[in-house]
């Protein structure tokens, strides 16, 4: 069984997908108009679909023949809250590694060329 983060970033790798994403995150729509922007098959766009709604990042409903869906931020939350980590952690090497190369390449009086006097 796959976590769900791991379904998240999977879900997540596929362009299409995440172009859906975006247009739900402006509000509901249905699958028909999720499928008008791109140049593939409605049975295409309901696989993509599928693997968002098994990520959960997003639901599903029905009124009569249309299928409405909803973008779930909960699973987009856990992801950015697990790559905050490991943004903080990067940001203070960069910060300890920026703070090294000040102390290397400091200017010293040795070795410093000198104005010739004439």
């Amino acid at each position: 069984m796959t976590d769900a983060l791991s379904s998240t970033f999977a879900a997540l790798a596929d362009p299409t997908r995440r172009a859906i994403l975006a247009r739900l995150s402006s509000g509901e729509a249905t699958v028909g108009e999720l499928a008008e922007p791109f140049a593939m098959s409605l049975p295409a766009i309901s696989k993509h679909l599928t693997v968002l709604e098994r990520a959960g990042l997003i639901t599903k409903s029905r009124d009569g023949q249309r299928r409405h869906c909803r973008i779930s931020v909960a699973p987009l939350k856990d992801a950015t809250s697990w790559l905050e980590l490991y943004r903080q952690h990067w940001e203070e090497q960069f910060d300890n590694l920026g703070s090294y190369l000040a102390t290397i390449h400091q200017p010293s009086d040795e070795g410093t060329p000198q104005e010739n006097p004439s």
